[in-house]
């Protein structure tokens, strides 16, 4: 059985994804500053104006950044804020274009991570991936667990794997809080085809016409919601197996109770 800590980890990952998709779809865009006085004299690739780094972190996070992009060409660019912003000006301060990335940190909202992405990069990374790679590390689960500067350096490297890559549609790697998910779906799943393979006639071992009017219940809990999120973020095979041997466990439980319940209960009278 799950123990309260999986459990606790699916609600918490659960109540992370609605927030993004929530702030995605009824937050208002907010008022467009320009306020060039905040942005440093010298060139950088880090402005921080909540001090979310420390300065050690700040300083090797401007040197890796810059490499990246002496590397790739693809140029990834932090900005935290908190009660001031440089609004317009740090476009033009950076010279964001297409192949450009701005990962904006900003504390007030329910989500630390906001980003802002250039063209050329929606066509490696689609919009699903932001949202995704939002979710996992703006939520304030995560920052809580792994502060601020933990949320944005962690972002950043995904970012920076995926266009090494040349494109992702997911986000990289399998945190346990979506494992959880993934495994919960494929016992369900599991249950489902159990339920459905239990004998219904005399003689019969297993139900297969019913397995198969209930496939595309439990396929979809199994295949599409417990094995996919799997094999396409990590080439483990742990996570993968234990999926696998959660629906069989599943399926198992679901198809021998009723038959332990058929076999206790006492014969009728003649």
């Amino acid at each position: 059985m799950l123990n309260r800590s999986l459990a606790s980890q699916a609600v918490r990952c659960c109540v992370a994804f609605l927030s993004a998709l929530i702030l995605l779809g009824f937050a208002q865009p907010a008022q467009a500053f320009n306020n060039p006085e905040l942005l440093p004299d010298e060139p950088t690739s880090v402005i921080d104006l909540a001090n979310s780094l420390a300065s050690v972190q700040q300083i090797q996070l401007d040197q890796s950044l810059q490499d990246f992009e002496d590397e790739t060409g693809w140029k990834l660019r932090v900005l935290t804020q908190y009660e001031q912003t440089p609004g317009r000006a740090v476009k033009e301060f950076w010279g964001l274009d297409e192949r450009s990335v701005m990962l904006i940190a900003d504390p007030r909202g329910g989500n630390l991570l906001n980003f802002s992405v250039g063209d050329a990069i929606y066509a490696m990374l689609p919009r699903t991936f932001w949202i995704e790679l939002q979710t996992r590390y703006g939520n304030q689960f995560f920052v809580r667990d792994n502060g601020e500067d933990g949320a944005i350096t962690q972002a950043l490297e995904s970012i920076e794997v995926c266009l090494r890559r040349g494109g992702c549609n997911v986000v990289p790697g399998l945190p346990q809080e979506q494992w959880v998910l993934t495994l919960i779906t494929s016992i369900v799943g599991g249950v489902v085809c159990g339920f459905a393979s239990h004998p219904r006639k005399e003689g019969q071992a297993i139900a297969w016409q019913w397995i198969l009017i209930f496939s595309p219940l439990w396929g979809i809990l199994f295949i599409a919601f417990g094995i996919g999120p799997v094999v396409t973020r990590t080439s483990d095979w742990i996570p993968l197996t234990r999926n696998i041997a959660g629906f069989l466990i599943g399926a198992i439980a679901a198809y021998l109770v009723p038959l332990l319940k058929d076999s206790s209960e006492p014969e009728g009278e003649m």
